[in-house]
């Protein structure tokens, strides 16, 4: 050996800013539950979300629902909605200041007075110059009267300095409002190609990563934005498209080991009108809810009551089908047996993440190892 402390020392010091930029910038996933699901209800329509259960169960009865509805009616009685999103940008439309002021009032005094789901937040208007001082005014207004755990929906997203003004604009109103450095936290929307393409050449949508730093909690696609902005005809504008999945693909390797979750859009088909139209329509929502989870993103949006069904029947196939197979191979890779899959230690780890996933939304109630364990091992 003819290396000596010194040499170690050396390189040590040689890695030491390197070494400390991936502890800062990619610490791994996030810890906690995410939610499979943000439902937008418009804030002038917020009352009715504590109704989406029961409407969810009632489209299943009577359009004779074609999947095994026994574990997801519980589910549906119970927590229909994981997380909800009161939306004041395109949902909700352009209003006067009266309006809107009243609409914020409300929706914080409808929250606040519960129940509500286990994860809310609001969607603000875009930063974009038109909509600039509403947002601001929404979300000020918003605090005023709501200060529990939220999330705030970044619309629309462009560039970088959209990015550092919400950041800015968050530290100044956790300064006005005596609220701890860092609790306030938001989403990007990513609806814009040049939120993934910058003009220059470079991924956009990683140094949006970067300019938010610890306050971006979740990178969102916003499929009928995205897609018309791309030049795709509306026919043709889906969560499948190339276009998408081309999008898709960037924000999620730029969003890798950084803590930041992604989630997929939505479908605009809904299961309304006929008993065939809605069966077409849970057909199309259960395939896509199955890809976008087969290809690593967990998270998407509902729009209407009747797509709670298929969010939950696709997503609980999906942890049920594959639970068996990923604990033999979890605890033969733990044990260390021989087997016809060689896993690798960060496919351990992923194990472990389906199987708590699993365990979080409800698909799984064993999932073959303690919920504990499996979050240690992550």
């Amino acid at each position: 050996m003819r290396l000596t402390d010194a040499d170690y020392a050396d390189f040590d010091v040689r890695l030491a800013a390197h070494d400390a930029f991936l502890r800062s910038r990619y610490p791994g996933e996030r810890g906690g539950r995410q939610p499979i699901h943000t439902v937008y209800v418009a804030a002038d329509r917020l009352d009715g979300f504590r109704e989406w259960g029961a409407l969810a169960l009632k489209a299943m009865d009577e359009h004779e629902f074609p999947w095994d509805g026994a574990d997801i009616r519980g589910k549906l009685q119970h927590e229909p909605i994981e997380d909800l999103r009161v939306d004041f940008e395109d949902g909700y439309g352009v209003r006067d200041d009266a309006q809107e002021d009243a609409a914020v009032r409300k929706a914080a005094s409808t929250l606040a007075a519960g129940p509500r789901p286990p994860f809310v937040g609001v969607r603000i208007k875009s930063l974009e110059a038109a909509t600039r001082r509403r947002a601001l005014r929404t979300l000020d207004l918003f605090l005023s009267s709501y200060q529990d755990t939220f999330h705030i929906t970044l619309p629309k997203v462009s560039g970088v300095d959209q990015v550092s003004a919400m950041v800015a604009l968050l530290e100044r109103l956790e300064t006005a409002y005596g609220l701890a450095a860092g609790t306030l936290r938001f989403e990007i929307q990513v609806e814009l190609p040049a939120a993934i393409l910058a003009a220059d050449g470079t991924a956009t949508v990683a140094r949006l990563i970067g300019a938010a730093g610890e306050r971006c909690v979740g990178l969102h696609y916003g499929t009928y934005d995205y897609s018309a902005a791309a030049g795709v005809a509306a026919a043709y504008q889906a969560m499948d498209h190339p276009v998408a999945d081309h999008a898709k693909a960037v924000m999620q390797v730029a969003a890798a080991q950084t803590g930041v979750r992604l989630s997929d859009g939505s479908t605009n088909v809904l299961p309304v009108g006929s008993r065939d139209e809605v069966r077409a329509a849970w057909e199309l929502h259960h395939r896509l809810v199955r890809r976008s989870l087969e290809r690593g993103f967990y998270q998407g949006w509902d729009l209407h009551p009747a797509q709670l069904p298929t969010r939950y029947a696709a997503t609980y196939a999906f942890f049920s089908d594959g639970r068996d197979a990923a604990v033999t191979r979890l605890r033969r890779y733990l044990d260390r047996q021989e087997s016809g899959i060689a896993d690798e230690p960060a496919t351990a780890r992923a194990l472990a993440g389906y199987l708590l996933r699993g365990l979080d939304c409800g698909a799984l109630t064993d999932a073959g190892f303690p919920r504990s364990d499996l979050a240690a091992f992550i």
